[in-house]
């Protein structure tokens, strides 16, 4: 028998992850997103709530001095009459006000952008989103084996207790590091509420004993189609646990 968020469980080191689903209810459309990290670096980054949107921010004010701004400091979900998420900056160019299917949104959004600058791993770029309309879609942009950035969209249909996954990476903690291929996984979404399922979250992405753990942050969006006021929001950030 499969076991809730089996496909995040699994993954050694996802890097970066996002999801879109439904709770078992059907009451609320879901966007989860985590940060793993394995360098120092990495791991001084946080994620915080300000106004309408959960953002990525550094926590060392000198790798924010050495660093690339734009991969450091970026809005991971913008809350508005729906919710769009990503990994990057690419966040505020998915509009989910357009009245054009998600897969159409993702396409003209990732138009101008590619894999992350970050060679020799070349990260992928993840997108998703969720309509008002209750309709879902999630996106990767990552590096042909030429060079050339390859752009793969998928429309998720949202089923009660079921969601669907991308992650950065394999799974994999070796090096070089491999990107995500194949299609986005299949999570179980059995918490009932948006606490919970950020917990369960977080508590799939700890490492087996003895093990480091890479663990950064991770955000849950409960979300009602119904509008701002039917939307909740929490966030585990692993430098505030210790």
């Amino acid at each position: 028998m499969r076991q809730p968020l089996e496909g995040l469980s699994r993954m050694r080191y996802p890097g970066r992850a996002l999801a879109v689903g439904r709770d078992a209810s059907g009451t609320f459309n879901i966007i989860i997103y985590a940060i793993t990290g394995r360098s120092s670096s990495s791991q001084a980054r946080r994620l915080e709530l300000e106004a309408d949107a959960i953002w990525t921010k550094p926590t060392d004010p000198e790798a924010l001095r050495k660093g690339n701004i734009d991969l450091l400091i970026y809005p991971a979900v913008i809350l508005s009459e729906g919710l769009a998420a990503s990994n990057g900056k690419q966040t505020s160019d998915i509009d989910v006000r357009s009245g054009q299917s998600p897969v159409h949104v993702l396409e003209e959004a990732m138009k101008r952008w590619d894999y992350e600058p970050d060679a020799p791993i070349f990260t992928p770029r993840i997108s998703g989103c969720i309509f008002p309309s209750n309709r879902a879609g999630l996106s990767i942009v990552k590096r042909s084996e030429n060079g050339d950035s390859l752009r793969l969209f998928y429309e998720v249909t949202l089923i009660p207790g079921k969601g669907k996954l991308l992650t950065t990476y394999s799974g994999e903690n070796k090096d070089p590091l491999q990107p995500f291929s194949g299609e986005p996984l299949d999570l179980d979404l059995v918490e009932d509420t948006v606490r919970a399922m950020a917990e369960a979250v977080y508590e799939a992405l700890k490492p087996p004993a003895g093990a480091e753990d890479f663990r950064v942050a991770v955000a849950c969006v409960f979300s009602k189609a119904t509008g701002m006021k039917d939307r909740q929001v929490f966030i585990i950030n692993r430098q505030e646990r210790k």
